[in-house]
C-alpha cells in the first residue's frame, strides 16, 4: 500500500471515516515548515496542511517566537480544514486521535504561572559549550550543545536571572501539547533530548538527576529537576485528550470539537524512525532537512562514550545512537536560488522542482572525490567538528575544473561530510552492525542522487520508498493511530505488520567508484577544516 492519498479511494468511504472520527491528525513543527497530515483507517494520507517558517536571529540566539508557533498552526491546520472540504465536502469537526511533533531539543523555560521565561532557543544554538563539555564529564554520557540540560546549565553558569522563576521546562513539541491538553508530558524519545533516559526503567536517569543537583546546590541553586522536566510516556500511552481551549488554539473558527485523545508528543527523529519503519535494533535512518542526522537502534550499549554521538531513544524507549548535524541543505537551497535567479535573468522559467531535479543529476557526473573542489556547509555552528559558529565556504585548489556537475557534487559531498564523521564512529570505532538504512527528507526527493552518494558515504545500501513521503507528520500521526490500534502489539510489531507490510522501496548499493571517491574527499574535508575555522575566528 502507498501511504499518499491517491485519489483513487472512493471518497465516500474516506468522508464516512471522516465524519465518524476514524482518522489520525499528526502535526510536526519542522524547522522551516509546520505540517498537518490527516490519515484514514488504512493510514493512508486523506489531507495535508502546511505552513512555511523560519527562524529568527535575535540576540546571537536562534529562536522563534511563541505567536509564530500559534499562527504558523492555526495556519497549517486551516490548509489542512479546507482540504478535507475542497476534497470530500464535509467539515472537519472532529479526528480520532491526535499527535503533536516538533524539532527536537531546546530550551522553553517557564515560570509558575505559564510565562515564557526567556526567548526559546532551539536546537541550532551552539552557546552553550561549556554546560556541554562539565555535564559531559560528570555523568559520563555525552550531553550535546543542544540537549535541554545544556541549556538550563548554562544559563546557570551564566547567572541569568530567570532560573530563580523557573518552575517548568520542556521542549516545543511538549509546550504544544500543553496548550492542547492542560498534560506536562513528553514521549520517551523527545524526553531523551532533555536529560539522558534510563532505557530499564524507560525515565530519566536517577543517578544522573541526582549528581545534577548537586552540582547546582553547590553554585547555590536549590532546585529539583525531576520537578521542572515533563513526566515520560512510551509510545502507545494516552497522553490526554484535546481540551476546548486546546481545541480553540488549533482552529480560531471554532469548527473543531474538544475530546480526541493524544498519544505522547515526540522528536522529529522519532516521527522519523516511525516514518521509515526504522524502530528495530540493527536498523537506522537518515533524515536531512535543515539539519542531517542518522538515528541507529543499537544491539546494546557503546563501549564508552564520544562526543560525536547522543545516545536517545525510539519511541518506545530502545536505546538509539543518535549523530546529529546542525547543517543540512539549507546550504543547497540557497545555490539553487542563485542558479533560479540566473535562469530567469535569462528570461528561463523553471519550477523549484525542476531546478533542483537539473541541479542534483547533474551530480552524477561529476568527479568522484570532488575533482578538486571543497565546500562546507556550515550556517551555524557544528559541534561534531568544534565549531562554534558556522560561516558557509567554497573553495578550489589551483588547475581544478570548475563545471556544474562536479560543483554539485561537491555540495552535496559538504551535505554529507559531517554526517560520515559522526558515522566513522559507529562503524569502524563501535562496529555497529546495520540490517536496513533508510533516507527521508527533502535531499532524496531527487530519485537517485543523494542516495546513491548516501550509501557511498556510509558503504551501507540505502533504501527509499514510499513509506516516508509524507515525513514526520505522516509518523506522529501513525504514532497516534497506535493509541487505539495497538492491541498488544509492539511498536515495530504494528508498524511492520499493519502500516508496512505492502511498502515499496528502492535500494542503492554503494558504488566501489563512488565509494573510493568519497573517501578521497574526506581527506581533503577533514585537513581543511582549519580553513573553516578561520573564517569563523576572522569574519
Amino acid at each position: 500500500m502507498t501511504m499518499t492519498d491517491t485519489g483513487e479511494r472512493p471518497r465516500a468511504g474516506v468522508r464516512e471515516a471522516i465524519e465518524q472520527g476514524r482518522t489520525a491528525l499528526g502535526i510536526e513543527l519542522g524547522s522551516t515548515r509546520i505540517k498537518a497530515v490527516l490519515i484514514g483507517p488504512d493510514h493512508a494520507a486523506i489531507a495535508t496542511g502546511a505552513h512555511d517558517w523560519e527562524n529568527q536571529f535575535v540576540d546571537r540566539v536562534w529562536t522563534y517566537s511563541l505567536d509564530a508557533v500559534w499562527s504558523g498552526l492555526q495556519a497549517c491546520f486551516t490548509a489542512l480544514a479546507a482540504q478535507v472540504r475542497e476534497r470530500y465536502g464535509v467539515e472537519l469537526r472532529t479526528v480520532g486521535v491526535l499527535g503533536v511533533s516538533a524539532m527536537m531539543h531546546g530550551y522553553l523555560a517557564f515560570d509558575g504561572d505559564g510565562e515564557l521565561l526567556t526567548p526559546f532557543r532551539t536546537w541550532r544554538n551552539t552557546n552553550t559549550g561549556a554546560a556541554s563539555e562539565q555535564l559531559s564529564e560528570l555523568f559520563g554520557h555525552n550531553v550535546p550543545h543542544r540537549w535541554s540540560i545544556a541549556h538550563l546549565y548554562q544559563a546557570i553558569l551564566d547567572g541569568e536571572e530567570h532560573i530563580g522563576r523557573l518552575a517548568h521546562l520542556t521542549t516545543l513539541a511538549g509546550y504544544v501539547h500543553w496548550k492542547l491538553t492542560g498534560r506536562q508530558v513528553l514521549g520517551v524519545g523527545d524526553a531523551s533530548g532533555m536529560f539522558p533516559i534510563d532505557v530499564s526503567t524507560g525515565g530519566y536517569d536517577a543517578r544522573m538527576l541526582a549528581r545534577f543537583d548537586e552540582l547546582v546546590a553547590g553554585r547555590g541553586v536549590p532546585l529539583k529537576l525531576a520537578d521542572l522536566l515533563p513526566a515520560v510516556l512510551p509510545a502507545g500511552e494516552p497522553a490526554g485528550t484535546l481540551t476546548a481551549g486546546g481545541a480553540a488554539l488549533l482552529d480560531p473558527s471554532g469548527t473543531l470539537q474538544p475530546g480526541a485523545a493524544l498519544c505522547p508528543p515526540e522528536g522529529d527523529a522519532g516521527t522519523g524512525m516511525v516514518a521509515t519503519n526504522s524502530v528495530a535494533r540493527r536498523t537506522g535512518n537518515v533524515s536531512a532537512g535543515t539539519s542531517i542526522f542518522a538515528m541507529i537502534v543499537l544491539d546494546g550499549p557503546l563501549s564508552r562514550m564520544h562526543p560525536e554521538v547522543d545516545l536517545v531513544t525510539t519511541p518506545a524507549g530502545d536505546l538509539v545512537a543518535m549523530v546529529h548535524c546542525n547543517n543540512g541543505a539549507s546550504e543547497l537551497n540557497s545555490w539553487a536560488g542563485l542558479f533560479a535567479e540566473f535562469a530567469a535573468a535569462l528570461g528561463v522559467r523553471a519550477d523549484n522542482n525542476t531546478i533542483f531535479e537539473t541541479l542534483f543529476r547533474s551530480a552524477l557526473a561529476g568527479a568522484p572525490d570532488g575533482g578538486g573542489l571543497m565546500a562546507f556547509n556550515y550556517l551555524s555552528g557544528e559541534p561534531i567538528t568544534k565549531l562554534h559558529e558556522g560561516r558557509p565556504l567554497f573553495l578550489r585548489e589551483p588547475g581544478s575544473t570548475l563545471d556544474l556537475a562536479t560543483f554539485m557534487r561537491t555540495q552535496l559531498y559538504s551535505a554529507l561530510a559531517t554526517l560520515r564523521i559522526g558515522m566513522d564512529v559507529l562503524q569502524k570505532a563501535e562496529s555497529v552492525q546495520l540490517d536496513r538504512m533508510f533516507a527521508h527528507g527533502g535531499l532524496f526527493k531527487t530519485a537517485g542522487v543523494a542516495q546513491n552518494l548516501l550509501a557511498a558515504a556510509i558503504n551501507t545500501p540505502v533504501s527509499v520508498g514510499d513509506l516516508a513521503a509524507e515525513g514526520g507528520a505522516w509518523g506522529i500521526a501513525i504514532l497516534a493511530a497506535f493509541l487505539t490500534e495497538r492491541n498488544g502489539r509492539t511498536l515495530d510489531e504494528f508498524l511492520t505488520q499493519s502500516v508496512f507490510a505492502d511498502a515499496r522501496l528502492d535500494t542503492a548499493a554503494p558504488d566501489p567508484a563512488d565509494v573510493a571517491g568519497f573517501e578521497a574527499f574526506m581527506r581533503r574535508y577533514r585537513a581543511a577544516l582549519p580553513i573553516e575555522q578561520a573564517a569563523v575566528e576572522h569574519s
